[in-house]
């Protein structure tokens, strides 16, 4: 049975695959000539289930959608970058968290909480490791960034702040760097949410006790999550 934080994923992905979006939309992709842009959405977010005949016990979590990035050409190049299952939850679950604060945008802070609320990624088992739970980072947040107004409300997709939107495009250079086949995962994006030293998700982390060493470790182990990612 699904989570809740799935549900509400699929959720988000199901309205994001049907309606116009704020920023570049999440590329369809297909297995042989069909394209699954519904099927591969609701893998991502439901954590891969089976296809029917004839592709029947395959697991298809790895095949979802593009994440955004402001040079869409690095995304589809000679060496195509695959997100895991993992990171788009996450990012689902940043616009939501930006919502719940009321915030007009989704910024590190916002990709910050997607990776606690998804929970399952080793950034977010190393976060909680070190004591940084959601709350304390919802709690920082509003330190740094202050409360938004009681009667505002954030669009449905908060569009990504310039930070967030860096932090995107460093995870998928850093994977394009490493020349290791595999995907882009929660570990990239929180090393690349780390890598802004002005951003306000790194100011949180660091509040929270997050530092170079524990960064050091979360890129050793980046690499074997990418490769051990379900196909």
């Amino acid at each position: 049975m699904a989570t809740a934080a799935q549900a509400a994923a699929a959720a988000f992905l199901s309205f994001l695959s049907s309606s116009p979006t704020h920023h570049t939309a999440p590329s369809s992709v297909s297995l042989g000539a069909t394209p699954v842009l519904p099927v591969s959405l609701r893998a991502a977010a439901a954590g891969g289930p089976r296809l029917s005949s004839p592709l029947r016990g395959r697991r298809i979590s790895a095949v979802v959608a593009q994440l955004p990035t402001a040079h869409p050409e690095v995304a589809s190049g000679d060496k195509k970058i695959r997100w895991s299952s993992r990171a788009v939850r996450s990012f689902a679950m940043a616009e939501l968290e930006a919502r719940k604060m009321r915030y007009p945008t989704t910024g590190t802070e916002g990709l910050l909480m997607g990776i606690l609320v998804e929970g399952t990624s080793g950034a977010a088992k190393l976060l909680r490791a070190n004591g940084i739970t959601l709350l304390s980072v919802r709690e920082e947040a509003a330190n740094v960034l202050g409360k938004s107004e009681m009667f505002y409300f954030s669009p449905m997709h908060p569009p990504l702040t310039e930070a967030a939107q860096r932090a995107l495009d460093w995870a998928v250079n850093e994977k394009l760097k490493s020349g290791e086949d595999g995907e882009v995962t929660a570990n990239h994006l929180l090393l690349g949410i780390w890598s802004d030293k002005e951003s306000a998700g790194h100011k949180i982390l660091a509040s929270l006790g997050f530092d170079d060493e524990k960064a050091r470790l979360l890129a050793k182990t980046a690499g074997e999550e990418a490769a051990m990612s379900p196909r």
